[in-house]
């Protein structure tokens, strides 16, 4: 009676062990290294040497991306001021020149990814990032 028990365990076992279907590999792919597509990301990271060089090419708008309260405590001089948590981020977006270079940055470098993102996908492609953001530019003066 054990014996009934186990077989039906031994052939679930056995039938397990074998590869997948999204695991099996055809002999034409066998030892290549398959192919990764790598998203490039529409916007390019600064460090604050990098974004203050940049600053003096022509056709530049540093944006501030930051709340009112932030820039309140202080901002880069020259910098627009167009809040990303605003309903009203898009359509301000919308209003600027596409051809222009955009230096972005915010408190820690993390919303002024999130506006390059918004930027690309309206259509801009001269984007830049402040890694760090307002904190490590604030740190490197």
């Amino acid at each position: 009676m054990n014996y009934l028990i186990s077989i039906p365990v031994v052939i679930c076992f056995l039938f397990s062990c074998g590869a997948s279907p999204t695991e099996q590999t055809s002999s034409a792919t066998q030892g290549k290294t398959p192919e990764v597509e790598i998203q490039k990301a529409p916007f390019v990271d600064l460090d604050v040497d990098e974004f203050k060089k940049m600053m003096d090419q022509p056709d530049v708008v540093l944006l501030d991306v930051r709340t009112p309260e932030e820039t309140a405590e202080g901002k880069i001089e020259g910098a627009i001021e167009i809040d990303v948590k605003a309903p009203s981020f898009e359509e301000k977006i919308i209003a600027l020149d596409k051809e222009k270079t955009y230096l972005v940055y915010c408190r820690s470098g993390k919303r002024s990814v999130t506006s390059c993102n918004k930027m690309a996908d309206l259509g801009f492609s001269k984007l830049y990032n402040l890694v760090g953001g307002y904190i490590a530019w604030s740190e490197a003066q």
